[in-house]
């Protein structure tokens, strides 16, 4: 197999055979789309990106995926990168109820299934991987497997008991600060201040991309989630620990997680990897922080064909 980092990308430029446009949602809400297909196509992979994320951050890994013959689509999540926000403060990112999150999913998903060729694989990240979670054990779509890179099924834990953590937030939104921002802008909320490379990835180059896209694109910035997000992360992380669902579940999954997350609780998604009957998971430990994907070559290459090798297995080439 060709040593992925042999490719050469330009991770700061759209691929000029990429489509962007706006996807409009049931409700009205319009979503910023890139659309990659091509002809002939081994399948189509649907990628949906974490909390604050945009999918310019993702462009290598699309590329990847291209590369190997597949069509790729990516939605910025409503409230944030190109498809507007949700509260009042542009670098806030705010959410009324996660259960938003899912419906905007679940009409994409059905919209996307039945404009592009199949398989249908559906890959989330961090928050991307909690909402398509929800969605598959609320049986509200279907795809022919999921891959998931460090899910959000859990926030880590730092020192504070879920319930306290939960607690406060609520407080917070009783007395009126819902849409305010609940961390200063890093990446962990309630934990002392820390560097946010560290939380994500060991790639200095990789890791500076987003500030790129930052000075050539700065409506795709967003910082640090609303108190209303926090609570609702918590009720929503909740509703995915029902036994009976993940167990019920029929749909090929690869997990691909590290011990050393720093942002999302690794004991909780080993949890659920045990619980659902077809998941299975590839795990990293120190070499590799939150953005799998975007880490440092070694790790994004093992990540990758762990990636290939699954879908090769579950999905066969017709």
């Amino acid at each position: 197999m060709t040593d992925l980092k042999d490719e050469r990308f330009d991770r700061r430029s759209i691929p000029t055979d990429a489509v962007e446009e706006t996807w409009t949602g049931p409700d009205g809400w319009e979503f910023r789309k890139l659309d990659w297909q091509q002809d002939n196509p081994r399948g189509s992979i649907l990628f949906m990106t974490g909390r604050a994320d945009f999918y310019e951050k993702y462009l290598e890994a699309f590329h990847d995926f291209y590369a190997r013959g597949w069509n790729v689509t990516s939605v910025d999540w409503r409230g944030q990168g190109g498809s507007g926000r949700c509260g009042p403060h542009p670098h806030v990112g705010h959410i009324d109820d996660f259960s938003t999150w899912v419906g905007d999913l679940v009409a994409l998903f059905n919209d996307w299934s039945t404009s592009h060729s199949g398989p249908h694989v559906v890959l989330g990240h961090s928050m991307g991987g909690h909402l398509v979670l929800r969605a598959l054990t609320e049986k509200l779509i279907s795809p022919d497997a999921v891959i998931l890179s460090a899910p959000m099924l859990a926030l880590a834990g730092g020192g504070m008991p879920e319930w306290a953590a939960q607690s406060i937030a609520k407080i917070m939104c009783v007395i009126g600060r819902a849409e305010r921002r609940a961390w200063k802008a890093v990446e962990k909320p309630l934990e002392p201040q820390v560097l946010r490379q560290g939380l994500l990835t060991h790639d200095a180059d990789r890791y500076s991309d987003e500030f790129f896209w930052f000075r050539e694109r700065p409506f795709v910035r967003l910082g640090p989630g609303s108190w209303q997000w926090v609570e609702r992360t918590y009720a929503s992380t909740k509703l995915l620990r029902n036994r009976k669902r993940l167990t019920q579940m029929g749909t090929p999954i690869l997990v691909l997680a590290t011990s050393s997350d720093e942002l999302v609780d690794h004991p909780t998604i080993k949890r659920a990897v045990h619980l659902i009957p077809k998941a299975e998971m590839k795990l990293f430990g120190p070499e590799a922080a939150h953005e799998i994907l975007r880490e440092a070559d070694a790790v994004r290459d093992d990540a990758l064909h762990a990636c290939f090798a699954f879908l090769d297995r579950v999905v066969p080439k017709a």
